[in-house]
């Protein structure tokens, strides 16, 4: 089966750049041009890392690279915010038996095959992503997530393909309910540090992450570089002045605080929603919740306990869940301060998106990423896991007495599109 590839023809509004941006880029357009760089994650759902995949392709374009958007599905919401310049290809998943025939005589994946259940699945997109190395002979990878780091090396090894690849971790690898010896999402430490250490660079998008992949993989910490999410660019300063038609952001509306993300217990919006509670017994005020609760069948029965809670709590009418939205920008530039409840994050994209609206912002002190991003507190309170007393505590004074939004911007410049793609290209191309 052929890896059907296409060019992206969704409406995208050209940036506005100053004269001197352009002949940048047209310099760098005459030096990269035969350069192409494949960006291979899962699909185009709405969450962090598909938003950070969207923004490195955007930057990479941006600097005059062809890009290929390699994915298991070429599908999810955030389908139209892919470049036009882009090309996207989905690889499809072969039958386990004709995996396991590039494994028969490679003895590392072999051993993958044999001793693996989470490692079998992942191989089932070999066949195709050889394919790809071999017929497009990309001059360089970057994969996103555990599952497609792995399976890109053993692509890569299996095509003998000369491109660079790079693997990058977005979230935390301990998993304290599974066994010793097995990271979040049930692959082995010892093939992730087997593989990884195959890669021309590892990438933890957190100090935290970088730290916990080494410990956990037993990686050599100098193997790790830290390049944060690309977060704030032009797509978001102008997504966020967009109008928006939403009754509780008319003047003389009580304040709304924000919440969003998946429908997952990482997130413990059940913390957020009885923390609101406890603020909304003191004084006038909202929450909204963004993101689909209906999305996920794995996670239906949270979602119903989710929405059932502000009823028990007696403050449903004053707390919505709007479900997924195009443009949460527009709801943050807007909101009287941003929550993130999570009891972890690999960096945690959200709080950077706030504050570069300009919007205070409230966080746990969760593995790994709020504590970088708000210096310990110094942008923005921290409050421990799960603690709703204390999170009520929090927003209540973040309502009163807000951060400024000037410096909240400044902070989040610290997370752009460009000192990430940067940071790539350098990986990339320029590791002497």
């Amino acid at each position: 089966m052929a890896i059907a590839t296409r060019a992206c023809t969704c409406d995208r509004p050209q940036s506005l750049r100053s004269p001197d941006e352009l002949a940048g880029m047209a310099r760098q357009q005459r030096t990269t041009a035969a350069q192409r760089i494949a960006l291979v994650f899962e699909d185009f759902a709405g969450g962090g890392v598909q938003r950070s995949m969207l923004r490195t392709a955007d930057g990479l374009i941006g600097r005059g690279f062809a890009v290929d958007l390699v994915v298991a599905r070429a599908a999810g919401p955030l389908l139209s915010e892919v470049s036009p310049q882009a090309r996207v290809a989905e690889i499809p998943r072969s039958s386990l038996w004709r995996a396991g025939g590039y494994a028969v005589d490679d003895r590392t994946l072999f051993e993958a095959l044999a001793t693996s259940k989470k490692a079998r699945k992942s191989m089932r997109y070999l066949p195709a992503l050889v394919r790809y190395f071999r017929n497009v002979q990309p001059n360089a990878v970057l994969a996103a997530t555990a599952r497609y780091n792995l399976v890109v090396l053993w692509a890569r090894r299996l095509a003998d393909s000369d491109a660079v690849v790079v693997v990058t971790q977005h979230d935390q690898s301990y998993d304290p309910t599974l066994p010793p010896g097995l990271l979040r999402g049930r692959h082995s430490a010892a093939l992730i540090r087997r593989d990884y250490l195959q890669a021309d660079a590892i990438v933890a998008v957190s100090n935290g992450v970088a730290e916990d992949l080494a410990a956990c993989a037993g990686i050599p910490r100098s193997r790790i570089t830290i390049v944060h999410n690309p977060v704030v660019g032009p797509h978001l300063v102008a997504k966020a002045q967009h109008a928006l038609d939403h009754p509780w952001f008319a003047p003389g509306q009580p304040p709304v605080v924000l919440g969003g993300g998946r429908p997952d217990p990482q997130k413990d919006f059940a913390t957020l929603i009885r923390a609101f509670a406890r603020v909304r017994a003191q004084r006038p005020v909202r929450l909204l919740i963004l993101g689909d609760l209906e999305d996920d069948q794995c996670h239906a029965e949270y979602a119903g306990k989710l929405r059932a809670l502000p009823e028990e709590l007696d403050v449903a009418e004053d707390v919505s869940f709007p479900g997924f939205v195009a443009n949460p920008f527009a709801y943050m530039a807007r909101a009287a301060a941003f929550v993130l409840s999570s009891v972890r994050e690999g960096l945690g994209n959200v709080l950077i998106e706030a504050m570069a609206c300009g919007t205070p912002v409230v966080s746990t002190d969760c593995p790994s990423g709020p504590r970088e991003i708000l210096e310990h507190g110094r942008f923005g309170r921290l409050v421990p896991v799960g603690d709703d007393r204390a999170m009520a505590v929090a927003i209540a004074a973040t309502l009163e007495r807000p951060k400024a939004a000037a410096m909240l911007q400044a902070r989040a410049q610290m997370f752009s599109v460009d000192r990430a793609v940067d940071r790539y290209i350098d990986l990339m191309f320029h590791r002497d």
